[in-house]
Order: C-alpha cells, then sequence, then structure tokens
C-alpha cells in the first residue's frame, strides 16, 4: 500500500521517479477552460445531433452531452461512493494492490499495472474493473453500495455510448446495429484519484494519449483536468454540471477508416484539490476482428489496414507505451 500516491502525497517533495521530461511537462503556462469543446444536447432532433455529433467527432475527437438521460442522482452517487472509496483506510484496500491476471478481478494501483517497469510513475491512483454481471462478485464490498450505484452507472453509460454510436453511424453511413454485439461486449470502468501535487509543472496525471478503445464515457466532478490536443494547442475541457465527456476512441478512428478523429489528451493535475473521474471504456472483445467498415471504403476512400483482432492491437499498445499510431503500424496496407 506504500505505493499509493494518496498515501504520501503530501509527505514530501515531488520525487524524482514523477518527473516527467522537460518536453513532456505541462509547465506553467495556464490553460484556460475552453467554452469551444462541444457541448451536445441530447434533447435536440436527431436530424441536428446526427450533425452536431459528427462535426464534433471529426474536429475534436471529444465533446460534451447534456440531457442525456441518465439520472443525476445517478451520476452524483456514483461520484459520491468513488471519494468513500478512495478515503478507506489501507486495510480496507489491502486486497485489491495485490497482482493478479485474472481479467475478473479488480485491481488497484498507482500510476498504471506496470509500475515496477515504467520508467516515470503517473501522479494518480486508479481502481480498475469490467462491468460485466459475472464480474460483480469481484468488486469492492465497501463502501456500502459499492456494487449497487456503480452497477447502475455503468448500464447507464453503456445505454448512452450506445446511442452516440447509432448516431455516428447514421452520420457516416454504417449499418443500424453494427456496434450492438461484439464490438462493444467489453465495458471497463477505471476511476482516477489524483491528490494534491507538490509541483504540477512537472508531472502528469495521464499523458498525452489516445484512448484504445471504441468510445469512452468519463463522468468529471468540478474540477478541472482533462485537457483535449486541437491544432497543436492544449485546451481545457471545463467541467459542466451532470454532464458526461465522450471521446472517441482510436479503433472507432479505425472503424470508420479516418472518418471520425480520436481525441488525444490528457489530464495535468493541481496543488491544492483532490480530484476524481470515472470512466466507463466501451470495448470489442479481445477476438473479435477490427477493420474499417464496408460501407465507409470505396475506390478514393481505400481501407487504412488489413483486419486484426482486438487483443493483437492492445498488445502493440501497450509495447509501444500507450502509442496508438505506432500499435496500428504491423496492420497498415
Amino acid at each position: 500500500m506504500d505505493k499509493l500516491v494518496s498515501s504520501w502525497y503530501n509527505d514530501q517533495s515531488l520525487p524524482e521517479s514523477y518527473i516527467f521530461p522537460p518536453h513532456e511537462r505541462p509547465g506553467k503556462l495556464l490553460v484556460p477552460r475552453c467554452n469551444t469543446v462541444p457541448v451536445i444536447d441530447l434533447s435536440d432532433t436527431r436530424t441536428n445531433l446526427v450533425h452536431q455529433i459528427l462535426k464534433a467527432s471529426q474536429e475534436f475527437g471529444l465533446f460534451q452531452v447534456v440531457n442525456h438521460g441518465v439520472p443525476p442522482n445517478i451520476m452524483s452517487e456514483t461520484m459520491s461512493v468513488f471519494h468513500k472509496f478512495f478515503e478507506l483506510p489501507a486495510e480496507d484496500k489491502a486486497s485489491l494492490t495485490v497482482y493478479t491476471n485474472d481479467p475478473k478481478r479488480c485491481k488497484l494501483v498507482t500510476s498504471t499495472l506496470d509500475y515496477d517497469r515504467e520508467k516515470i510513475h503517473l501522479w494518480r491512483d486508479v481502481l480498475r474493473h469490467p462491468c460485466h454481471p459475472d464480474c460483480i462478485e469481484f468488486w469492492p464490498r465497501k463502501p456500502l453500495r459499492y456494487r449497487e450505484v456503480v452497477a447502475a452507472c455503468s448500464i447507464e453509460a453503456k445505454k448512452l455510448g450506445l446511442e452516440i454510436l447509432e448516431l455516428l453511424c447514421e452520420g457516416i453511413g454504417i449499418e443500424h446495429g453494427y456496434f450492438e454485439h461484439e464490438l462493444t461486449e467489453d465495458l471497463l470502468l477505471g476511476a482516477n484519484h489524483y491528490p494534491p501535487c507538490p509541483d504540477p509543472s512537472l508531472t502528469l496525471g495521464i499523458p498525452k494519449h489516445f484512448d484504445p478503445d471504441i468510445l469512452t464515457i468519463l463522468l468529471q466532478e468540478h474540477i478541472s483536468g482533462l485537457q483535449v490536443l486541437k491544432d497543436g494547442e492544449w485546451i481545457g475541457v471545463r467541467p459542466i454540471p451532470n454532464a458526461f465527456v465522450v471521446n472517441i476512441g482510436y479503433i472507432l478512428q479505425v472503424i470508420s477508416n479516418n472518418k471520425l478523429k480520436g481525441a488525444e489528451h490528457r489530464v495535468v493535475t493541481n496543488s491544492s484539490d483532490h480530484r476524481i473521474s470515472v470512466v466507463f471504456c466501451m470495448n470489442p472483445a479481445g477476438n473479435s476482428n477490427i477493420e474499417p467498415a464496408k460501407s465507409v471504403v470505396t475506390a478514393t476512400n481505400p481501407p487504412l489496414c488489413r483486419a486484426f483482432q482486438f487483443k493483437e492491437f492492445l498488445d502493440n499498445f501497450y509495447s509501444m507505451e500507450g502509442d496508438a499510431d505506432l500499435a496500428l503500424q504491423p496492420f497498415k496496407l
């Protein structure tokens, strides 16, 4: 447990193992919380929604949604239960920090699962687990109602994700129901805890990356930290009450044959506040075949890659230290 940032963050200065190379550091320049990141009202007409979501997915690869139908009490209870989880005594979390290869099990780590091998650590603790009903018995028992609340939110998040995917399919000409089964079979949860940092200019909660999934649904609170790269500049994603942030995943970019753009983003820290975010990653089953959808491939827009299994891409992604473009390289035509 001594590795968890939250157990020692206020006892010392920033350790050298958390200091990023100069070209990767966020520095001391303030990145404004920007109003240009699209905010889409899902109560709008379907025609308008298809247009707005398609435009946001092509220009930013990331947008926020409001009036999405997820009850506000489910969202607030979810954030509350994760605050309580990360505040639990060390002994209540100890069993979750034991390394296991069992994909059904919860894992609580600092930085990443590669902590012992990585050169630089990330300033965060993260709880990860699959959201399939078969795995609920392995979820944390504390705090009370964790399983009830997180199960309810995960159901709503997946429903919202599928609704957004249907709108995107309509926008780029992919058939109805394309993502309903094995391409979104695995929903994975990641709850990130970013404690106050001694020097936010030198480290990151998460470095620049694309999400290696289909779609990411993010629940964040009122404290800023998420930034998206747009035209070579970092833009802060302004927290909006009762909104979800939606990231286009790199695998969706592949399936769309580059008609949609994955969001390159990062998370910065701060020196005064604890920040928690909850992400639901919509992933294909490991043995799913991934390739550009036939309906988006034409003579003038040939496929950018051959078919591959999702688990092949993931293996490449992690061996390439999270570089999605390099991970796709072996499959390019």
